[in-house]
Formats: C-alpha cells, structure tokens, sequence
C-alpha cells in the first residue's frame, strides 16, 4: 500500500502540473480567444523549467520532478502554439514579427510559433553552455536551482497583473487557477514531505501565495466590478464625479 501511494503521489507530480492548462486550453480552441490567458505564463515555466533540468545536472533530485519538468515544456509548446494561432488569425492588417529582428519592443509577441520555438532553443544552448562551465561550483549550482523555482513562483504575477490592467478576470480560466492552487498546496507538501533542496519548499510557499492572491482578484473583481479609468473623459465631467 505504501508503495502504491508512493507511486501515486509521483504520478501526480509528474503529471498533475499540466492538468490546470487543459480546460485553459479547450476554452481558447472553442472560443477562438486568447485575450484572457497571458502568454508570459508560459515564458515563465518554460525558463523555469529548462534551468530546474539544468539544476538536475548539478545537483540530482528526484525523477518525478525532472520529469514533470520535461512534460510541462511540452505542454507550454503546445499552448503558444494555439494562442499564436488564434492571435494571428484575429489579427487584420497588423505587421509580422519575428524572433530574428531582435526588437525588444516586440519580445514574446511574434506572428509565427516557430519564433518562440527559436526563443527557446537560443535561450537552452547559452544557459546549457553556462552551466557546462561551472558546473564544479556549488555556489553556482544552487543559485541555479534557487533561480529555476523562484521563476516558478512568479508563475501566476503575469496573470495578476494582466487582471489588474483589466480590472477584470473576464476570458480566465477560474477552473485554472483552483488547480493551480490546490496543485501547488500538493506540490509544497511534497516538496516539504521527501526533503527536496530547501529551494523549492520556500518557493513553494510563495507559489501557493500568489496563486490565493489571484483568487481574491476572482472575488473582488465579480462582486465589486470595476471600470478602467477612462483618459478621454472631458475635464467638466470628470471634476462632476
């Protein structure tokens, strides 16, 4: 019995990450609209997860969590890959982007998913290089680790913030982000539970804090809705109000 839950709870690891993504991702295919999911989500657990594979190399950890970082890159791929193509398609008129003009005005906005796949490989070969060179230092091997899941934590700030610009949480999967909480409760536990490097227990605690803050932007934003100050309001009526 001992063993089956052992097994379980690694599956879950393994697999439970990229389960909040998938109603995320059959309302963006059904509706046509990728206005309510940020993309920067998914540059955050794909640099996250590319330097925790890294940290492995340096410092072995348990193979559920090298694993579950290896599916959720897939799983990223995949929905840049729909929101790109439903934000070009939606697009009239609009000049094409690419990853090889190197316009920091456009970063994480380009018109083809191959961009982001050219992103992502650049950014692979220069850390992977990186890491190849000091991979004797301790120093640098948990400052890598401390980097891959601190940039993990910060998983849900682009979604905070893109509902604080809105004032709304309209087009977001509230299904999404329960999981995101009660997966990362379960991810900390385990984290804490099996002795993980000390790095992803405390980052961790900052995950499952940011996912509660973005529930409180569920409530209040539904039942104390909020309109965006409007710039082109005439002098009088605004000093009316």
């Amino acid at each position: 019995m001992q063993q089956l839950v052992s097994w379980g709870a690694a599956g879950a690891m393994v697999f439970g990450g990229v389960v909040p993504y998938i109603p995320q991702y059959r309302d963006i295919r059904r509706t046509q609209n990728a206005e309510g999911f940020s993309t920067y989500v998914c540059l955050v657990l794909l640099v996250a997860n590319i330097l925790r594979i890294l940290f492995w190399f340096g410092r072995h950890f348990e193979s559920p969590l090298l694993w579950q970082s290896i599916i959720m890159i897939i799983t990223m791929l995949l929905m840049l890959k729909l929101c790109t193509e439903v934000r070009v398609s939606n697009e009239l008129n609009v000049k094409r982007r690419s990853f090889a003009d190197f316009d920091l005005n456009y970063f994480w906005h380009w018109s083809k998913f191959t961009d982001y796949v050219q992103c992502v490989l650049t950014f692979t070969g220069v850390t992977g290089y990186i890491t190849y060179l000091w991979l004797d230092s301790s120093l640098f091997v948990e400052t890598l680790g401390f980097l891959a899941v601190f940039t993990e934590a910060m998983l849900g700030v682009p979604q905070l913030y893109r509902n604080y610009q809105n004032r709304s949480t309209e087009g977001m999967s509230i299904k999404m982000v329960l999981m995101w909480t009660s997966g990362d409760t379960f991810k900390t536990v385990y984290f804490i539970l099996n002795q993980a490097p000390f790095q992803f227990s405390i980052c961790g605690l900052l995950q499952v804090f940011v996912d509660i803050a973005i529930l409180l932007q569920v409530y209040l934003y539904s039942h104390y809705p909020q309109k965006p100050v409007s710039h082109t309001a005439h002098p009088a009526s605004t000093k009316a109000l």
